[in-house]
């Protein structure tokens, strides 16, 4: 489960990013109430997270070609020492008391721009820190440290908004980012998996998009993740909502919310490293649960089971998240990984800035239980549609086996003819 954590460089990397991912939660449950707050709407708590993942709908994919041209490590240490900053300037505004809502939306976009160069970047330096052996454990860790770092975020802002206000915990955050940049600046370079760097070119975007739309193994994963991430991880405007105006609760209600759901995106996530393979019919599988639970979830009547509910799917959110991320950089060739890699965050974190401002004025208009609801019948859809194409490549037909002892449901080989399909999607569904 932890075998990458034997490699020196990786082992720096997760460290600094724990301690700058826990900042990050921090910083993003008291930005969603300060909004809250502020405003007194979840549609302008969606215009926040629009704005932050904009820059990456715009211009994702320059992120990408970027990481591909430029040392990672080197972009790092710059993307990195900008989140900081911009975690300081947000504090200083907060605790001066002359923060408005429009130096949050402002900050929010900026932290965007920064991510658009950030997200490839690091995504890609894992295989250069672990190579391709440990590829998908890292990247499974990296969740597991993602997610342990949720655990204590929204726990720990929580009582600082309600002790001693939101500044401070905008300020923690911004000074997280130096564990990081100290972990960058220790590494070995002569301990790194070298990758080749492209050179300065005309039509390498054009290139990165060929690529794609020429391997299903890639762009099937890539558009469910699209649905899933624009439609079903608006969470922020979920779960404030439901704090606020379904269960009455206040910050602290909204931060156990979140705990919960980190719960179990950590379990999705270590169980993840455990597994040694990505299965596109596991990612479907996933995709489809996940939508179901937030359609149970949005009409549990009790707050009790509402909680209960968002356990298991923040456990299947993650492994929506890992099985496609890795799936795909494991069907990438090394050159293409920066581009192919800015092409799935444009697609998973950029369809926010349309998932978030409509599904916050559905959440308005019609209640948050219609709200959660309507995110949820759209990811289930998304993985049924995705589920009939895959089948439809690869010559497979659903069989229904209700004899104990058998597998209930699967996918198998039509009867009628050869399966028909490219050896990458054989080997990865």
């Amino acid at each position: 489960m932890f075998s990458s954590l034997k490699i020196r460089n990786y082992r720096l990397f997760a460290t600094g990013a724990v301690v700058s991912n826990t900042g990050t939660w921090m910083s993003r449950i008291t930005q969603d109430w300060l909004v809250l707050d502020l405003t007194g709407s979840a549609a302008a708590v969606g215009i926040t997270t629009a704005l932050q993942f904009l820059p990456m709908l715009l211009f994702g994919l320059y992120g990408g070609v970027i990481a591909d041209r430029y040392p990672k490590r080197t972009l790092l240490l710059f993307s990195q020492a900008a989140l900081g900053l911009c975690g300081v300037a947000l504090a200083a505004l907060t605790l001066s008391g002359h923060i408005q809502v429009w130096h949050v939306y402002l900050i929010a976009f900026l932290l965007g721009m920064v991510t658009v160069v950030d997200n490839p970047a690091r995504q890609s330096f894992v295989s250069e820190m672990v190579g391709p052996d440990q590829l998908r454990n890292a990247v499974s860790l990296n969740s597991a440290n993602f997610q342990s770092a949720r655990l204590i975020g929204p726990a720990v802002a929580g009582v600082l908004i309600t002790t001693i206000g939101s500044g401070w915990a905008f300020m923690l955050n911004g000074l997280s980012f130096l564990a990081p940049l100290m972990g960058l600046l220790l590494m070995r370079q002569s301990e790194m998996h070298k990758t080749e760097r492209v050179p300065r070119g005309k039509g390498q975007l054009r290139e990165g998009l060929r690529y794609v739309s020429g391997r299903p193994e890639l762009i099937w994963p890539i558009v469910l993740v699209g649905f899933v991430g624009t439609f079903g991880f608006n969470f922020p405007i979920w779960l404030s909502a439901f704090a606020d105006g379904v269960f009455h609760g206040g910050a602290g209600l909204y931060s156990f919310f979140n705990i919960l759901m980190a719960a179990g995106s950590l379990a999705g996530a270590l169980l993840s490293a455990r597994r040694r393979s990505s299965r596109l019919r596991m990612l479907v599988a996933a995709a489809m649960a996940f939508g179901a639970l937030q359609i149970a979830a949005s009409f549990s009547p009790a707050l009790w089971l509402f909680a209960m509910l968002l356990v298991p799917i923040g456990m299947l959110g993650l492994t929506v998240n890992i099985t496609a991320n890795t799936s795909v950089q494991m069907a990438t060739d090394p050159a293409m990984r920066g581009r192919v890699m800015s092409l799935y965050m444009m697609v998973f974190a950029g369809g926010t800035p349309v998932g978030a401002p409509l599904l916050g004025w559905v959440t308005d208009t019609y209640g948050a239980r219609v709200g959660f609801a309507t995110g949820g019948v759209i990811s289930l859809l998304a993985g049924i549609g995705v589920a009939i194409v895959l089948a439809r490549l690869g010559g497979l037909r659903l069989k229904v086996d209700l004899r104990r002892g058998h597998q209930h449901v699967a996918f198998v080989p039509k009867e009628s003819k050869e399966p028909v399909r490219p050896k990458e999607l054989t080997a990865v569904a």
